[in-house]
């Protein structure tokens, strides 16, 4: 199949092209130029639309095996797809746990008959993620598993994930850390502090985090071995992977949308979608967090999607499950709080979403070339609208982002050639 994108911008991590057309043959980008007047199957009018690389995430909970309640592979993709991603790594806590060759088997061979985009398993570090036996990685690389966590449950103990920088290095694995010292953490519900204790909920202080983060640093320095940290929320521990990278730590890190564009007070009315692991954190933290976006101390952006059904965010604030949905609102939320205040340009937040996910994954993604994946999001960048999570493609709606007005509409998006999604 042809396919023709006409007069577009292409927008990547280091260039802007304006009145571009591109040529899509047999999955792949064939060429890129002006008054390309192929004949193609189908072809698409990109004037005033900008064409960006597919999204890469490299942190998300697909749910399937064992979960499908909430979400499923071909359900979690479609939403991925609306979102303008291309290329997913979905977490090992499943049911089974995906911690052996067999699984991971099992995960690919049902995403090719069902995904719509590109999914990339990730492995446990430990055996069932107790955090005590490391898994089988290099069985589990050749099955197709792109890095290892325990992603929903830290490693504690440091002998442990010593361990796994070494092994998890030998076989070219990136290790994504789940930074929690859960005897801080001590089962809290909400960021410690005045309003947790004015809502009377028990808190989970920011130290929970920063410790462990202190730590995997330390760890990474010592054995030369890199490590990757999830999900950052906190002003410690952006100061911590800041101060790591100027001495050399090859330390890598990611955030989500909603720790740099909710606080803690957005659950001062126990809405349970706005509870989620790490806790919402103050203004302060928020600040550092896009500061360190900013200034590369946070190298890429991730959704965390993390759908649960209603009924297990339907109860108390201190019962509910912790994570909210992110595949369709992380590009629109990035385009709105940080490229139209000027905080980030387009190219980069187009950069932390694509290129560099796919760098740390070590996955061949994320850039707009001849001969490429023809892996594409095309974008309506001024497109305005309410957020509507009665609207998403996922099986589940636990957004707080509900009457949120963004800007940054994804149109198409096309994965090995193919449109995937298309705005109707």
């Amino acid at each position: 199949m042809k396919l023709l994108i006409k007069n577009g911008t292409i927008i990547t991590g280091d260039r802007t092209e304006a009145n571009k057309d591109i040529l899509i043959e047999d999955g792949k980008i064939c060429r890129i130029g002006e008054g390309i007047t192929d004949t193609a199957d189908q072809v698409i009018d990109a004037n005033g639309l900008a064409v960006i690389p597919g999204l890469v995430d490299a942190h998300c909970h697909l749910r399937d095996p064992g979960y499908e309640y909430k979400e499923d592979i071909r359900t979690g993709t479609m939403s991925a797809a609306k979102g303008g991603f291309t290329s997913v790594a979905c977490m090992p806590n499943t049911n089974p746990v995906i911690d052996n060759e067999s699984i991971v088997r099992t995960v690919i061979a049902k995403a090719r008959r069902e995904a719509v985009i590109n999914v990339y398993p990730i492995g446990a570090i430990t055996k069932g993620q107790q955090g005590a036996e490391l898994a089988e990685m290099g069985s589990m690389k050749v099955a197709g598993i792109v890095a290892v966590s325990d992603d929903g449950k830290p490693v504690m103990q440091a002998s442990v994930m010593k361990k796994a920088l070494i092994y998890a290095a030998g076989f070219g694995l990136t290790v994504i850390s789940h930074c929690e010292d859960l005897d801080l953490a001590e089962g809290g519900s909400m960021n410690e502090g005045e309003t947790c204790t004015r809502l009377g909920l028990h808190g989970i202080p920011s130290a929970a985090e920063d410790v462990m983060v202190a730590r995997e640093i330390i760890l990474s320095e010592y054995t030369g071995m890199p490590v990757h940290i999830a999900h950052v929320s906190t002003k410690g521990a952006v100061e911590l992977i800041r101060q790591a990278k100027k001495r050399g730590v090859p330390v890598t890190a990611e955030t989500c949308p909603h720790y740099f564009t909710l606080t803690e007070k957005a659950c001062e009315g126990y809405d349970t979608n706005t509870k989620m692991n790490p806790p919402l954190r103050t203004q302060e933290d928020v600040d550092a967090v896009i500061q360190g976006l900013s200034d590369g101390a946070i190298d890429i952006i991730a959704t965390d999607h993390a759908p649960h059904h209603f009924d297990e965010k339907n109860v108390e604030f201190e019962l509910a499950a912790n994570g909210i949905v992110g595949f369709e609102t992380a590009l629109p939320l990035a385009l709105t709080y940080l490229v139209k205040p000027g905080i980030l340009t387009l190219n980069q937040v187009v950069s932390k979403m694509s290129a560099m996910p796919a760098r740390i994954l070590k996955i061949d993604k994320g850039d707009i070339r001849v001969g490429a994946d023809a892996d594409l999001a095309i974008v309506n960048l001024e497109e305005e609208y309410v957020i509507n999570p009665d609207e998403f493609l996922s099986k589940s709606k636990n957004s707080p982002f509900k009457g949120f007005k963004v800007s940054g509409r994804v149109k198409y998006t096309i994965c090995g050639g193919k449109i995937v999604y298309q705005d109707k």
